[in-house]
């Protein structure tokens, strides 16, 4: 079952970027594996993918030692700073830098283990109060001031849109943080290169992929619904 959703999904992505004009190769399929076993991420695993998202710092520090090492871990949901000892070694990226606290802590971790993290800033770009984000009229000003941070490097820019079951509703939001995206690019600002841009999820990212997304984050559409209960 799961190689059959993979295939799906797969297949989605592809016809999105065709349909934007884009190479399947601009955009990276992190397949979200949060609260699921071992036995399915192993099973996506042998089906080619590598990259895999989690939103809980102790799910990747539990998994990393049972699993493949060729395996490229993404932070993907809210990141606390008592927390970030968890990922600095075994996260490729942290997709979700929201304050200048948190930045200072992946910054001081990261150098302290000789390495430098690629972050992504989160941008609430629907301005909803339930989300965690910068406010998109803030985000050059954020970024400004974390980007002399030693110890990481700003990749981009990452976003949540509102729940819906009608992905379109959530274009504008896409449309309008690849805006973001260039208009920062434009700044040439030391240390942040708008290289990527991760935005879409199970229910919209056929149209985050065309309005511009380079990576999309999968979850339910390769591993089913989720059993909170467990």
């Amino acid at each position: 079952m799961l190689k059959d959703n993979l295939q799906e999904v797969e297949a989605r992505v592809a016809g999105a970027c065709a349909r934007a004009g884009r190479s399947r190769d601009e955009v990276l399929l992190i397949a979200v594996s949060k609260t699921k076993p071992v036995e399915m991420i192993e099973e996506i695993y042998q089906q080619g993918v590598r990259d895999f998202g989690e939103n809980h710092p102790q799910e990747i520090r539990d998994k990393v030692p049972q699993l493949p090492d060729d395996i490229r871990w993404h932070m993907i949901g809210h990141l606390q700073t008592n927390k970030v000892k968890y990922i600095i070694e075994r996260a490729c990226m942290v997709h979700s830098v929201d304050s200048v606290r948190l930045a200072e802590t992946i910054s001081r971790a990261a150098q302290s283990r000789g390495r430098r993290m690629p972050v992504l800033v989160e941008v609430n770009m629907a301005k909803e109060e339930s989300k965690y984000g910068i406010m998109p009229e803030d985000t050059e000003r954020f970024i400004r001031e974390i980007a002399s941070l030693p110890g990481i490097h700003v990749n981009g820019l990452m976003t949540i849109a509102p729940y819906t079951d009608h992905a379109e509703e959530n274009r504008r939001y896409f449309r309008d943080m690849k805006k973001l995206s260039v208009d920062i690019a434009g700044k040439n600002i030391d240390n942040v290169d708008m290289c990527d841009l991760s935005m879409g999820m199970t229910g919209d990212y056929e149209v985050a992929i065309e309005e511009g997304a380079t990576m999309v984050r999968v979850g339910t559409g390769i591993f089913g619904v989720r059993d909170y209960s467990r």
